[in-house]
Parts: C-alpha cells; sequence; structure tokens
C-alpha cells in the first residue's frame, strides 16, 4: 500500500462545549523535545506543574497533581479511591455529567442516592436535603455542568456535607481556569478538571486533588482501590518524593498543561475571571438581541458556556453544518433529553474574546436567515 501523506487539519474556530482553541505558546511547549519521565529537568516541571495547579485550584492540598486521561478519567479517580462497596454516596443531578457520576459511583459497588433536578436549572437544596440518607460518606455535585450552562454555588454543599458527615465531591471540569474555583475556602474535600476548557491546553490530562480529610479515608480503606492504574496511592508516589515507578507519564501534555497554567497566572486569575464574565455578558445580551432564548436563568447561567434554545421550526444541525462550512466555526448541540433542543457555545479560555463573541453572533445570525428564519423579538 502506498504511505498515506499527512493531512493538516482544517483551521477551526472552537466555539463548542470542548476542546476549547488551543494557546500558540501551548503548542509551542507541546512540540518541546520529549524527555524521559524521570529525567531531572522534567522532575523539575512536573513540581512546577503542583504549584501552579495548586494555585489555580485554590489550594494547599499536598495532593494535586494531574492525572493521564481526561476529565472522566479525573471523575473515576475520585470515585474508586474514595468509595467502597456498600458505602452510600449521594450524586446531585441535573445533567450528563451527574448522570455519569452516579453512574461511576455505582460501578464502583456504593449505594447511591440520584437526587435529580430538571435540567438547565441549579439544585433544590431542600430536594437534596430531603432525599439524601443520614451518613454517607460522599456528596457529589457538578460546579459548572457542561451539557446545560448551569453554575452551582458549592456554599450551602459544605453545609449539607457536614449535615450528612460526607465528604465532598466537585466536578470542575468546565470552571477551572474561567471561573473562580477556591477549594480551600469552599471546603471540597476532592475535585478534578480537565485541560481542554478554559486553561486552553488539548484534552489528555485531569488535574485532581485530595483534601487531607480526603486523604484519610484514603488511608483507611478496608478494601483495595479496585483500579491499579488510578490508585492514588501508587500514582502519588511517582508525583511525590519518591519517584516510583507507576507507568510512563505523557510528557509532552505534561509541558502543556506548565504553560496553560502558567499563561492563566500570568494574567491574573482575577482578570482572567473577569474577562470570561465579560464577554459572557455580552456575548448572551447579543443572543437576546438577535431574538434567541436562553436556557438556563440569569443568575445560574456560566460564564464560560452558554446553552441556546433552537428555535421553533428550526434544524439545530443544519445550522452546526452551516458554520462548520462557512465560518469554519465549531458549536455543540445537545445531550440527552436536550438533544435537538439547545446548542452550546464555549467562549473558553483563549477564545473567551471579543473578536470571537462577535464573530459567533454574526454567523448564528447568518445560518439561521439561511433557514429563512426572522424573530420579532430581535432587536437589531
Amino acid at each position: 500500500m502506498e504511505p498515506f501523506p499527512p493531512l493538516p487539519p482544517p483551521r477551526r474556530v472552537l466555539l463548542g462545549p470542548g476542546p476549547s482553541d488551543v494557546a500558540p505558546s501551548v503548542l509551542q511547549a507541546l512540540a518541546r523535545p520529549t524527555l524521559g519521565h524521570l529525567d531531572p529537568e522534567f522532575l523539575r516541571t512536573m513540581d512546577e506543574t503542583r504549584a501552579m495547579l495548586r494555585a489555580v485550584f485554590g489550594t494547599r492540598n499536598e495532593l494535586t497533581f494531574p492525572m493521564s486521561g481526561t476529565g472522566s478519567a479525573g471523575m473515576e479517580t475520585c470515585f474508586v479511591n474514595l468509595v467502597e462497596p456498600g458505602d452510600k454516596v449521594v450524586v446531585c443531578t441535573n445533567g450528563v455529567f451527574g448522570t455519569r457520576m452516579a453512574e461511576v459511583a455505582r460501578r464502583a459497588r456504593a449505594e447511591v442516592t440520584e437526587v435529580q433536578r430538571e435540567w438547565g436549572r441549579a439544585l433544590d437544596l431542600d430536594q437534596v436535603r430531603k432525599e439524601a440518607p443520614r451518613e454517607a460518606k460522599l456528596l457529589a455535585f457538578v460546579h459548572a455542568e457542561t451539557s446545560t450552562g448551569v453554575l452551582q454555588d458549592p456554599g450551602p454543599l459544605r453545609e449539607l456535607a457536614d449535615e450528612l458527615g460526607a465528604l465532598l465531591l466537585m466536578d470542575c471540569v468546565t470552571s477551572l481556569g474561567g471561573l473562580p474555583v477556591e477549594l480551600d475556602r469552599w471546603g471540597i474535600d476532592a475535585a478534578y478538571s480537565g485541560t481542554q476548557k478554559c486553561l486552553s491546553v488539548p484534552p489528555g490530562l485531569a488535574p485532581i486533588s485530595f483534601s487531607a480529610r480526603a486523604v484519610q479515608a484514603l488511608e483507611k480503606r478496608r478494601t483495595p482501590v479496585q483500579s491499579w492504574y488510578l490508585d492514588l496511592g501508587l500514582v502519588s508516589s511517582y508525583w511525590g518524593s519518591e519517584r516510583a515507578y507507576h507507568h510512563t507519564a505523557p510528557i509532552n501534555m505534561i509541558y502543556g498543561l506548565h504553560e496553560g497554567l502558567r499563561l492563566a497566572l500570568e494574567e491574573g486569575l482575577e482578570q482572567r475571571w473577569q474577562r470570561h464574565g465579560q464577554v459572557a455578558a455580552s456575548f448572551q445580551k447579543g443572543l437576546e438581541d438577535l431574538g434567541l432564548e436562553l436556557l438556563v436563568p440569569a443568575h445560574e447561567r456560566l460564564a464560560p458556556l452558554t446553552a441556546i434554545r433552537v428555535p421553533s421550526g428550526i434544524d439545530e444541525a443544519r445550522v452546526r453544518r452551516y458554520l462548520l462550512e462557512h465560518y469554519s466555526m465549531e458549536i455543540g448541540g445537545g445531550l440527552g433529553p436536550l438533544k435537538g433542543q439547545i446548542w452550546r457555545v464555549g467562549l473558553m479560555g483563549s477564545g473567551a474574546t471579543r473578536s470571537n463573541l462577535e464573530l459567533c453572533l454574526s454567523a448564528l445570525g447568518a445560518a439561521l436567515r439561511d433557514q429563512g428564519w426572522a424573530s420579532d423579538r430581535a432587536r437589531g
């Protein structure tokens, strides 16, 4: 067979729910020469990456580092390390990723109570309190639900976890680097994220962080962690001072994460959060000026990701195809019960810019006009 020539991927404007556009200097970092996973220079890079992750997570937790794998690997890491067969686990679900957490907990053989809330709304704390069993081991929730664009306030959940005697686990895949994430101040015991959202690094690593209380629970396990690969007792020996071999780390991905974190801290976390908020506010106002309706009430909306209701009579997949073909732009569709009913637009990380929001508004308007749509609610 003739060898295939290399095919450069088309240049896209990535405005979907992830991955986001990768910062140019991150791409350069990924192309650095690969070192061995125990090379002294690479070990220094690991230590710096851990220090920067603690700053971005808002924590002093010693057990903070990126797991090899995407955000879902971070999710599994938290559950398989903290949950043993028969443990009572409460999972708050108001979208795809809460539902996924519940499934992962079941596979860890926990007794799962899934408190379900309408997709597109924040949690009802009275409902969670009413349905949660007493003396639960773990209370889990999604800070920024990528499937709906809902933001969840962690504060009341810490209070509820204390009532239950539970550890508090938070999914911050779509919030880390784009919204305030302050694990220590909020009393979060375990958290996981991904690199491909607001950090503007390609997918492939899952930053995690465990509090001292969560580490204690890990040390008191009666049974082995069901996953050898995700066993933090083993992986932490490589990331810690022992440098004990566990698996060959994805060296170049860690270069990329190092640069993504460096950029976030160079910009300043407060300024970065403010930029995401300002871009989102302008974008969401622009959508309403077009006559489009947003899924989530204003006080519960994410900044990095906006869910837009598909107008009646519009083929939502055709709109996404139009954007890809005419603007080389990617936005996301709905998942689960919202499939075909919403678009999801991510203005994240290096993609959270005024030029991207204006381009997206213009492109959406053109795609809708292509289907003959005109709203009597449009304000120009």
